[in-house]
Order: C-alpha cells, then structure tokens, then sequence
C-alpha cells in the first residue's frame, strides 16, 4: 500500500484531501498548503496531519496529488519526480508547453507516473459508452458556468475547456490540422469566452465553446458518427445514444418515396439511455482510485502526462489564436 499527500486544499483541494483520506487502497499520510491555517483547519476536519514544508511531506510519501494554482504546478511536480514520487497535477498540467515537456522527460529519467486531471474521462457515463464511441465525425461542447475567483489566474481556456480538448483527443485519432478561435475578456483581463473549431487529418471537426461568465452551468456534448448519435450532459451524468433501428430497412422504401405515413419514430432509430446517477463512486474518487493503483504498480495512467501535454498544446495554440 502505498503513502500518499497532497499539496493544496482549497476549494478543489480539500475534496481531493477527503477521499485519499478515506481511500481504502492506499494510506493517506498529510497535508501541505502554504496557507498553513487552511492546512490546518482541512487536517482537523477530516482527521490527517498537515506538514509546515513540502520537503518534510515528500520524505514521507511514494505519490503526490498536485492541487494548486497552474502557475505553481511545475515547480511542486519537478520537486516531487526529482524525489522518484509519482504525481497527479490538476488540470492543466503546468502553465507552458515548455514545462510540460520538462516534466515528462524528467519523469522518464526518474521512473516515475504522471496522471492528468481531466476528471471527465472518468465520468460514469463516459466509462459506460466509451467503447461505443467508435471513429467521431463532428463533436460540438458547451461547457459554461458563472463567474468566481477561482481559476480566473488562466484563460477560460485552460481552466474549462481544456477538459473537453482532451476528450476529443482521446476519441478522434488523428493529428489536429487546423484551429480556428475567437474570444474575449469580459470580467477580467485574460479570455472569460471562447469558441474554437478544430479540423482533424481525418476530416472529423470539433466545434468547442467555453464561458465563465454564464448565468448558469451546463456542461453537455454531442458526437456524431457513423450510424450513431451521442447526447451528454456531464453535468447531470445522462447520455443518450441514438442510432439506426434494426427495422429502418423495412420503412425506408417508403421514406425515399417521401410516404411518411403510418412511420414510427421506433421504425427510423433506437434510443437507449444511460444514467450514471446509480453508480457507487463518483468521478473523483474513481480519478483518484485510478491514480493510486498506477503509482503503486508504475503503470501508466488512463490520463497520463503524454495525453495532458496533447491537451495543451491545442489549448495554448487556441488562446494563441484568440490573441
């Protein structure tokens, strides 16, 4: 069973600090924040140890959870790889490409795991219908929410949208060939909305739009492939998936002829619905379960640092746009 920190307990962080708290599979040792009374107060209420400095928690640890602001990734990840301790960094995995490429080959040297989080690969509805998901012609996002303090240090870009870069990474398997975007600061002086439309080698198109300024949240996608239709909505952990029905064949004389008469919805196509709302654990947990097991067995993670270096590549060459 491995030993396990985590640095950063804010508003994020003190979810992350609560489930390794109570993680079966590995032993939860302590706490760093640089706000010692929020490390403090976070120790107390779930019943851990909170350490003054990072160095005297990494001495004690085999795997870190990262959750601090962007800027401060790089710096807390290359201290803990340079220890031979596996790390989890929140999404964005660091401010630059630059630093992002630093930490892979440093992990490489040191043989160590980096995981990413991008929380949504690990969405119940997102495990049930990924197989399902099979060669995605057009993907359209919308992922917006009101405004608040928090992550408002990066472009609406890197904090929101860059979950959604990522799924379309995962999913459409080829080489991005062009990106096109548009933005603005509304709120603050870096991009509080954005759209961007990215073509792939393979001709699949995402179309990506990202608010923080909304009055509302909503984070829903749909994909579109061959035969199929998927409607999600991350927010709520519902999929819908549509595709043609088995009995199409049978009508589709007539609806050539343009005779829709007598033609049920259930002749053109089959619906099915999956409810993530039922499952046990929640994505966190299962992100974080996911992250103990590949640092105790030095397997590469679901979301490495490979596929969250990808996700920012797009999502810089996007604010590049934008500026």
């Amino acid at each position: 069973m491995i030993n396990i920190g985590i640095a950063g307990v804010g508003q994020f962080g003190q979810n992350h600090a609560r489930i390794l708290q109570n993680c079966p599979i590995c032993n939860f040792v302590g706490i760093f924040d640089k706000n010692m009374k929020r490390a403090s107060e976070i120790a107390n209420r779930i019943g851990s140890k909170y350490f003054n400095d990072i160095e005297s928690l990494l001495s004690q640890i085999d795997a870190l959870a990262i959750v601090v602001t962007t800027i401060s990734h790089y710096d807390l990840a290359k201290k803990a790889i340079e220890s031979g301790i596996h790390v989890f960094i929140e999404k964005p995995i660091t401010s630059t490409v630059k630093e992002a490429e630093e930490l892979l080959t440093l992990a490489k040297l040191n043989n160590v795991q980096i995981q990413v989080g991008h929380i949504e690969r690990f969405n119940p509805i997102v495990m049930q219908i990924a197989d399902k998901i099979k060669d995605p012609k057009f993907i359209e996002c919308h992922r917006i929410a009101p405004f608040t303090p928090r992550g408002t240090d990066i472009p609406v870009v890197l904090e929101l949208m860059i979950h959604d870069i990522d799924f379309i990474l995962a999913f459409v398997k080829s080489e991005v060939k062009e990106i096109r975007a548009s933005g603005s600061g509304v709120i603050t002086k870096s991009i509080d909305i954005a759209n961007a439309r990215i073509e792939f080698e393979n001709g699949a198109v995402a179309n990506i739009t990202a608010s923080r300024i909304s009055d509302k949240r909503s984070r829903k996608l749909r994909i579109f492939q061959k035969n199929a239709y998927f409607s999600m909505d991350f927010k709520d952990k519902k999929v819908k998936m549509i595709k043609k029905s088995k009995h199409l064949y049978k009508v589709l004389p007539k609806i050539l002829k343009g005779d829709y008469e007598n033609i049920k919805k259930e002749d053109v196509v089959d619906v099915t619905l999956y409810d993530g709302n039922n499952e046990k654990k929640d994505a966190l947990t299962t992100e974080l379960e996911s992250f103990v097991y590949s640092a105790e067995h030095n397997k590469k993670p679901i979301v490495d640092g490979l596929a969250g270096l990808k996700a920012l590549e797009v999502a810089v060459e996007i604010v590049n746009k934008i500026n």
